[in-house]
């Protein structure tokens, strides 16, 4: 580095450190958000502006003189050169979905520091790395998928788990997205509307882009957002008229089926018909909002309201999710950090469409910063609400009850007061029938950015703030269920293929029908379970979603980790090694608690044994209302502790497969020195 360089870093630095400083040793002074939100900035600038460089350039030495997969194997489908901040936008709209919004929002009944330092640390440090490895990785192997580098990399055996590994995992990581977008939408007219028009709207500018104006992308652009606007508009009027809005006032198990059927359609459609204008149009929507909220943080700087740490973060019996601050944290907060789903896609599309070897900064390392950035705006969003509200919102109706009274009582007996009075105003003020146990984090991801944006524009706009964060919310994450279906059913394909050859045809009518079926219907299971759950789904489904992903994360560091010693540069296998081992400790540890803990509110098993006792002795707990359903909920149990399990006995083979083949490897070069 020059001397510039030098001076540069430490001036971020030290604005950086002043930011965190004032985060962390404040007691009872009001400390304003946008200390966050300087803290993160300068800590995404470090990391991009220098790890990102000293990966790119000293341990990958990537060179524009090398043709990448898209100019090499260019057939105008799906190797294409493309400019890299069209690039950039498709790969954010693809990588990110409800992880950086329901995590951070889930993690702030902990308190504001703990999640913040984990989003930032764990984001530049490991989540950017391994987006952009494994975009280096797959675009090194002419866009391989990372089952099929972990193929070459471990051999046959490690393929094939991989493979199992990373379709199973997929499958929990779908259905808790789908979820997220169920407890949003349930019982909410205006939201399921507004959410809706997004389809027949993205339809209209695949055809238009594709068939009536071929590349007409301004004109497809405009209309896509101006009728997106129309559509939040009309909302309103939808959920007003009795008539209309009892259409679209859909109970959860309704809106689950509805998921599933489209989540099928989107596997099975022409991409160019709905998957790609989607995705087009929410790239909009996602980088507009997230800009808009820092804007206003910025003009704002709202007050936080949430202690830096909780009692909840140091007892672990917490109303939103239980468990000990570690390992827990490190799940409840997964994408944003670091997320095992993006390693498919770095592995996936966006390898085939890198014009230059340069490019892969600003999309895997950038495009991760970008997503980390919207989890410090859900972060802010949660922890500058009053803390009552939060609680009231993210608590199951099984902890705080089912009567504004009862959740105004409880939640006040933990040292948070809020009345019932305030509770039925902020329902009547975003134009909803009430606000407690709106499980899932989007609920109070919307009301908390409302009420920044409400600071600005005045409370009588509340509601349309409201059901905005709604639209944008819900539209970020249907990206990724309807992307990872149909990647779903390409590794099924895959996996498929090794024992019979028809599944390896992608272009079979028949074989895609029944991949795709097979896909939405296993994830479709689970968010039925989650739907119907008592306990909320979220608080059950969430940790072994974090499970699921940051499991995946692991093997694909440890695969990475691999590629760099079997490149010949062992000396920085630190650089994926570290996050690798660092994220097995804590996932593998959080899986085996989530399945022998002797709490009930943490073990799966332990809360299966609870729950049988009670229906042996006739005594149903208050938030079970029948003996069907709690039979319901022990076989869930006993389901989820067979694949947290299953996940962590297939990822420790992995990395044990890993190991011997890095001291294989090593071995071998010793010989021949």
């Amino acid at each position: 580095m020059k001397l510039k360089d030098y001076i540069l870093l430490g001036l971020v630095s030290l604005v950086g450190a002043f930011a965190f400083a004032v985060l962390a040793l404040s007691r009872g002074e009001r400390v304003g958000a946008v200390w966050i939100l300087i803290a993160a900035l300068c800590i995404y600038f470090i990391g991009y502006r220098f790890y990102s460089y000293f990966i790119a350039y000293r341990v990958f030495e990537v060179n524009d003189q090398n043709p990448t997969p898209a100019h090499r194997f260019y057939n105008k489908l799906d190797y294409v050169p493309t400019n890299r901040w069209v690039l950039f936008g498709h790969h954010f709209a693809s990588i990110s979905g409800a992880g950086p919004l329901v995590g951070p929002v889930l993690a702030a009944q902990m308190g504001y520091l703990p999640g913040t330092l984990w989003i930032l640390i764990g984001a530049v440090l490991a989540g950017c790395v391994q987006d952009m490895v494994m975009l280096i990785i797959s675009m090194r192997k002419g866009g391989r998928s990372l089952g099929q580098i972990a193929k070459e990399e471990l051999g046959s055996l490690g393929g094939l788990l991989s493979l199992t590994v990373i379709y199973t995992i997929l499958i929990i990581l779908l259905a808790v997205l789908a979820l997220v977008v169920v407890k949003a939408l349930a019982q909410s007219p205006w939201g399921t509307f507004s959410v809706f028009m997004t389809i027949p709207i993205a339809m209209l500018m695949g055809i238009y882009m594709w068939h009536i104006r071929p590349g007409a992308v301004l004109h497809a652009s405009l209309f896509g957002f101006l009728a997106l606007m129309l559509s939040l508009y009309m909302g309103r009027w939808i959920a007003t008229n009795p008539h209309t809005a009892k259409a679209f006032t859909l109970s959860e198990p309704q809106l689950a089926i509805a998921l599933m059927i489209y989540g099928f359609m989107a596997s099975v459609l022409p991409v160019w018909l709905l998957l790609a204008p989607r995705d087009y149009l929410s790239t909009f929507l996602k980088l507009g909002t997230v800009l808009l909220i820092a804007l206003g943080v910025f003009l704002v700087n709202p007050e936080i309201k949430m202690p830096a740490i909780t009692q909840f973060a140091i007892s672990g019996n917490g109303p939103v999710l239980k468990g000990d601050l570690f390992p827990f944290l490190f799940i409840t907060i997964a994408c944003g950090a670091v997320s095992g789903f993006h390693s498919l896609i770095s592995s996936g599309t966006s390898p085939k469409l890198i014009d230059k070897e340069s490019h892969v900064r600003l999309v895997g390392y950038g495009g991760m910063i970008g997503e980390s950035f919207v989890a410090i705006m859900a972060m802010i969003a949660a922890v500058s609400m009053e803390p009552g509200i939060y609680f009231a919102i993210n608590s199951p109706a099984s902890e705080i009850g089912k009567t504004v009274l009862e959740a105004s009582q409880k939640i006040s007996s933990w040292g948070f007061y809020i009345t019932p009075q305030e509770l039925e105003r902020l329902a009547r003020m975003v134009e909803e029938k009430t606000i407690l146990s709106r499980t899932g984090g989007a609920p109070a991801f919307a009301i908390g950015m409302a009420l920044i944006f409400a600071k600005i524009t005045g409370v009588s706009l509340l509601a349309f703030w409201y059901h905005f964060a709604i639209l944008f919310e819900a539209v970020f994450i249907l990206t990724t269920i309807d992307a990872g279906t149909r990647v779903g059913r390409y590794i099924l394909q895959d996996l498929l293929g090794n024992f019979l050859s028809s599944f390896r045809n992608y272009g079979d009518l028949k074989v895609n029908l029944i991949t795709s079926f097979i896909t939405v219907a296993s994830w479709g299971y689970f968010l039925y379970a989650g739907v119907v759950d008592p306990y909320g789904g979220i608080k059950t489904l969430w940790p072994l979603f974090g499970i699921a992903n940051q499991l995946l994360a692991t093997l694909a560091l440890t695969v990475a980790t691999v590629y760099i010693v079997n490149m010949g540069k062992g000396k920085y296998a630190w650089m994926t090694g570290l996050p690798a081992m660092l994220m097995s400790v804590n996932t593998i540890s959080a899986g085996i608690l989530k399945v022998v803990h002797p709490d009930k509110d943490i073990g799966f098993l332990a809360h299966a044994r609870w729950l049988s006792e009670k229906v042996s002795q006739g005594t149903l707990p208050p938030a079970i209302p029948s003996v069907n359903v709690a039979h319901k909920v022990i076989l869930g149990d006993y389901i989820n502790a067979v694949l947290a399990t299953i996940y962590v006995a297939l990822v420790s083979l992995v990395i044990l497969n890993a190991l011997y083949v890095i001291v294989k490897r090593l071995k071998l070069r010793e010989a021949t020195a």
